[in-house]
């Protein structure tokens, strides 16, 4: 004997369950996805470049550019700068891509909840 109790077809769970499954939420979803796995794969890869470099190329990480700055501390800052700006992207992309799409599904969730 089970405990649980079936979850009835006139609850809201139901209705997320059923969105899940719209092709809407199928491209939100490719939408999504189109920009966050290149760009988190480039920022990997350009970490795992760093971090490569300080290990095995201390030499050309050790040059000194401008007085006391190397290489491998400006490296290091650009890490910061690229952070804020693939942050900057995201909210750009966000906003012209994935936002109208999801305001129209949650148009229609909430206007399928009115009925």
């Amino acid at each position: 004997m089970s405990t649980e109790t079936p979850i009835s077809a006139d609850t809201g769970d139901n209705r997320y369950v059923a969105v899940a499954r719209t092709p809407e939420f199928d491209a939100l979803r490719r939408t999504l996805r189109r920009f966050v796995f290149p760009v988190s794969a480039a920022f990997l890869l350009w970490y795992a470049l760093y971090v490569l470099l300080s290990a095995y190329a201390r030499d050309f990480m050790s040059t000194k550019v401008v007085g006391h700055i190397n290489i491998a501390l400006i490296f290091g800052l650009l890490q910061f700068v690229s952070t804020f700006f693939i942050a900057w992207l995201y909210a750009r992309y966000a906003d012209r891509r994935i936002d109208p799409l999801a305001d129209d599904l949650r148009a229609r969730i909430e206007g399928a909840g009115d009925e």
